[in-house]
């Protein structure tokens, strides 16, 4: 087994005191940019591992941001996970990672698993904790909430949140404006915030346009696949003058599409299609699918580095995340037709 590196040969080999090697290694240096660089290349050179332990017993600090994610799984927080690991990365600190499977006691469980870890901060990506006990835990530690409305100024935290129910307007506008009258919805699980701002969305579009809402073309999914084609096989059923389906995630509008490819419909000239996220695999559906993009990855990295900040006693540029409509080819005009 090769020697461990020591703290003192790569302050050596850097050209400054162990102290300062320990005060960058734990986030708390203020040194110029030179300086920190040649740390990074001795430890990149020696191959040096920090003690991360020995470093929680003598200092209280652990190293570690919890991040408590609804489906450690799901590709829809995949781009905000590596973002916070692009947002720690080489700060000191690293990520611990857990699911609470959308249920408010698992989550409940996982936050008290990840306080029992002496975790330093904590980002809570979505979830369905109520928002009291979010502003308690903020009261503990720095957190940051991606996908969440919520004020945490008194105590420091910040939340990061889309408008969906705009996007979603935008969306639907977008159909409309390309001649589609008939346009079913497949919307996510009612309890859900997205889901319930996503349908307002597809129904202030309609009403805006002068076109009535008609609840039979709205089908309830769960935002995974196999509801996504469940969903269109019962709006076919029952619409047969339906035209666009705009699907509440992307996941669902896979299985959307391939109800549509059983029932030998072709997207989109049989039937036009789009989603919502924008995972990344949908640039690379048959037909590409138009979408909307969320900047999961920059909101994720941005509070990593707003987690960083608060442990530093820093501030923060403020982050204002923009929705995207990626228009593609899965929408076929209907005017003139």
């Amino acid at each position: 087994m090769n020697r461990a590196v020591t703290l003192s040969e790569v302050a050596r080999e850097a050209g400054v005191s162990p102290s300062t090697v320990s005060r960058i290694l734990n986030g708390t240096a203020r040194v110029n940019d030179t300086k920190a660089r040649q740390v990074r290349l001795a430890i990149e050179k020696l191959g040096y591992t920090p003690n991360t332990f020995a470093r929680s017993l003598a200092t209280g600090a652990s190293g570690s941001i919890g991040v408590l994610t609804p489906d450690i799984a799901s590709p829809f927080y995949n781009d905000a996970l590596s973002g916070i690991e692009r947002g720690l990365m080489g700060s000191g600190y690293s990520p611990i990672i857990i699911s609470g499977h959308w249920r408010t006691d698992e989550e409940e469980h996982a936050v008290a698993l990840l306080l029992n870890r002496r975790v330093e901060g904590m980002i809570i990506l979505g979830g369905q904790m109520p928002d009291h006990d979010l502003h308690a835990l903020a009261a503990r530690l720095p957190i940051g909430v991606l996908g969440r409305t919520i004020d945490l100024g008194a105590h420091g935290g910040a939340s990061l949140a889309m408008d969906n129910r705009q996007s979603a307007r935008d969306l639907v506008n977008y159909l409309i404006g390309r001649g589609h009258r008939v346009i079913g919805h497949i919307s996510g699980p009612s309890d859900h915030a997205d889901a319930r701002e996503r349908l307002d969305g597809y129904r202030d579009a309609l009403e805006e346009r002068g076109l009535r809402f008609d609840p039979t073309l709205v089908v309830q999914g769960d935002f995974q696949e196999p509801s996504g084609l469940i969903g269109m096989q019962r709006l076919l059923q029952s619409h047969s003058n339906m035209t666009a389906v705009f699907v509440a995630n992307d996941q669902m509008a896979y299985g959307a599409r391939l109800a549509l490819y059983r029932l030998g419909l072709r997207v989109p000239d049989d039937m036009s299609l789009v989603g919502f996220d924008d995972l990344p695999g949908s640039s690379y559906t048959m037909p590409p699918l138009t979408s909307v993009r969320q900047p999961m990855g920059e909101m994720g990295q941005w509070l990593a580095r707003y987690i960083l900040s608060r442990l530093r006693g820093e501030t923060i540029e403020p982050f204002e995340p923009r929705q995207e409509l990626m228009l593609r080819e899965s929408v076929a005009s209907r005017r003139g037709r």
